[in-house]
């Protein structure tokens, strides 16, 4: 598919010494959903306000469908934001806050009132028409700011932090609502979020950002499974770090001495002995070793702390120097809480050498 949004090397510098974003290259395709996600300070709104052009870049290029766009004003750019306050007008009724860019726009007046229907009818609430936001509750009013964006039909949304106001029950509910909203108008979507559940629900695509710069970006699997970093596999879910030195490398399994013991990994590429790393793994991918059990890695400890989070259990497990890694398992039978591992009882951790990361150096996020 064509490139829709075309960043090249997009920067913003406030001051020689701080810098918003710092060369970011990115196209993004047409129809896609796309995410920027990162802590705050990382450059991610920065970014999305430059698309939309609520801020110039100090260098580089926007191009909008193979137009350059890069110092053009939001008005003149055919892409359309939703806020996190939602800046709906208090004093208008919901119809009139949806029809306010169609007469902007000098859509005919005939004309307005069935483009008003269809974008309510999309987001399920035509039925509000004539009441004002104040009598709405908080996902309503999200549904009636993005039928406000996306009555004028722009070439791309821009979603600014859009669920953050909700509370969690509802950005659940809405995630998935923006989701098939965004199926159904086919539309480009460009979210920013600090929120990573938020960004591997409903994206096709997430971009992390880290001090201005893309850190990694692909489909949320592939983030996920494979993150190219200590950051993007601590920010894009949980992970256990463990530093360590190669006791024996290779492009195949290797060996780390990680002083609780030694841990087998399959790396993503050739690893010489001696080489100081980092070596994480996802707290669903290990598991609690029954009496007699074996594994090709076990790290021996104890239980320091049990959670439980109502499908499953977090297990805290000490195995030495101080270090915790942290166990999830659901469980099969939620009445069978006798199960349930006892703090200071001793236990042996698995984890399998393909379910382990392999990072140059020895700094952990």
């Amino acid at each position: 598919m064509a490139a829709i949004i075309e960043l090249e090397n997009i920067s913003k510098h406030y001051s020689p010494t701080i810098i918003g974003v710092d060369k970011v290259s990115l196209a993004v395709e047409d129809g896609e959903f796309v995410t920027l996600l990162g802590p705050s300070g990382c450059g991610k709104s920065t970014l999305l306000r430059m698309i939309g052009g609520f801020e110039e870049p100090t260098a580089g290029t926007i191009r909008l469908a193979d137009k350059d766009v890069t110092w053009d004003p939001p008005y003149k750019r055919e892409v359309n934001m939703v806020f996190q306050d939602y800046a709906l007008f208090p004093h208008m009724t919901v119809g009139q806050n949806v029809a306010y860019g169609l007469k902007t726009m000098k859509v005919a007046k005939s004309e307005i009132a069935d483009h008003v229907r269809d974008a309510l009818t999309l987001v399920g609430l035509y039925d509000k028409v004539d009441q004002r936001p104040q009598q709405l509750s908080g996902g309503q009013r999200q549904r009636i700011a993005l039928a406000r964006a996306i009555v004028r039909k722009p070439k791309v949304l821009l979603l600014d932090e859009p669920l953050s106001a909700l509370d969690a029950k509802l950005r659940e509910q809405m995630q998935l609502e923006l989701k098939h909203l965004h199926e159904k108008v086919g539309i480009t979507f460009i979210m920013v979020t600090h929120d990573q559940g938020e960004a591997l629900v409903m994206s096709d695509r997430v971009v992390v950002m880290e001090k201005g710069r893309i850190a990694q970006q692909g489909k949320p699997q592939d983030l996920y499974d494979h993150p190219a970093s200590p950051y993007v596999a601590n920010f894009i879910g949980t992970t256990n770090f463990l530093p360590g030195q190669i006791a024996a490398g290779g492009d195949d399994l290797i060996r780390v001495e990680i002083g609780a013991g030694t841990i087998s990994a399959l790396p993503d590429g050739a690893r010489p002995a001696g080489g100081v790393v980092t070596v994480g793994f996802r707290p669903e991918k290990a598991r609690l070793l029954a009496d007699g059990e074996g594994a090709q890695n076990i790290l021996e400890g104890r239980i320091a702390e049990v959670i439980y989070y109502g499908l499953g259990l977090r297990v805290a497990v000490e195995i030495g120097n101080g270090e915790r890694v942290f166990v999830d398992s659901l469980l099969p039978d939620r009445l069978a809480l006798s199960a349930v591992p006892v703090v200071g009882a001793p236990a042996r951790v698995a984890v399998e050498p393909h379910n382990v990361f392999v990072f140059e150096g020895s700094v952990a996020p």
